[in-house]
């Protein structure tokens, strides 16, 4: 593939320190697919309020992904910005709010991520009543689906289509959901339509047994995996840190541990994007060579840390896997 002009820029100037660490990162991701390697991206933090998916989206359509785990906060606001964009509202002097403007910012309906704050009405409450039926009628014949499946069966509805506010192609959710690439969510619970649903189960409008489990979404995990990584493995490319990260990239030492499926290959490469430094107990801050006592790496996989803001580096590294 002929490289654009922000790759091009990105070899040329991109040389030494977390700069250099990206340019490997991304050269190595690209020898993984050529090497007919699948690849699963995680997407902790707010990268769907950032607006990733200008580029994840892409980087789907092009089968430069093939599974994605993400936390449920960017499952829902991925389609939160799809349908309320024009709504948020940017607090570029966040830093200088004092207590009183935040509780004016909650008193408004906008909940702050950082410098955007996402609108309550038209965001959270406009999808609501949409994953609410879906809910409902799975609850009265007794079926079950994990959370992003709802998610899926919205987009592909077309239900939401004359309420965009954004070009389509910019939503990695619908994206995936096209494409029909799973989306792992652990702790799905810990999100806002995660709350939504536990307050209809409260009140008993639907069950807690139509949302399908972590666990079951572990199950799918080793499945998939086993389908997929023959016997070169998967790579794993992570974006943050948390749960995100920690849950999928378990499944491999699950499966030699725990199943005994000794011939399962470990995670073929491996690159994390994180501003959290090297320290004493973190998961987000430690070296990937600690995966290796895991079992999730092995000596000889590909390992890249680039320890910077991933709002900027991952479209970098997409642009330049896209050939922008």
């Amino acid at each position: 593939m002929k490289k654009g002009k922000i790759s091009q820029f990105i070899e040329e100037h991109f040389r030494h320190f977390n700069a250099a660490a990206l340019v490997d990162a991304a050269k190595a991701y690209e020898d993984q697919l050529n090497a007919g390697h699948k690849m699963m991206i995680t997407l902790a933090g707010a990268m769907s309020t950032a607006e990733l998916g200008k580029s994840l989206a892409e980087m789907i359509r092009q089968d430069k992904v093939h599974i994605i785990t993400c936390t449920g906060a960017n499952l829902e606001e991925d389609i939160f910005n799809l349908v309320a964009h024009d709504h948020y509202k940017r607090v570029p002097n966040y830093r200088d709010l004092n207590p009183e403007d935040e509780r004016e910012l909650l008193a408004g309906h906008f909940n702050r991520v950082t410098d955007t704050c996402i609108p309550e009405e038209e965001a959270m409450r406009r999808i609501e009543k949409h994953l609410v039926d879906r809910w409902l009628a799975a609850s009265k014949v007794g079926s079950r689906f994990f959370p992003h499946e709802y998610f899926f069966d919205l987009l592909l509805s077309g239900e939401l289509a004359d309420k965009y506010q954004i070009p389509a192609k910019d939503s990695w959710l619908l994206a995936a959901a096209e494409k029909g690439i799973p989306v792992i969510v652990p702790g799905w619970e810990d999100s806002t339509c995660g709350n939504f649903f536990a307050g209809h189960c409260i009140n008993g409008d639907v069950v807690p047994l139509a949302m399908k489990s972590g666990i079951e979404y572990m199950m799918f995990l080793a499945d998939w995996y086993q389908s997929n990584a023959a016997e070169i493995g998967v790579g794993f490319f992570q974006i943050g840190g948390g749960i995100a990260g920690d849950f999928p990239i378990c499944v491999v030492p699950m499966l030699h541990q725990d199943l005994g499926k000794e011939d399962v290959p470990v995670w073929s490469y491996f690159c994390q994007i994180s501003d959290s430094t090297t320290s004493y107990g973190s998961y987000s801050g430690a070296v990937p060579n600690e995966k290796i006592t895991w079992g999730k790496l092995e000596v000889d996989t590909p390992k890249f840390v680039i320890e910077s803001d991933a709002t900027i580096v991952a479209p970098l590294v997409f642009a330049y896997l896209l050939g922008w």
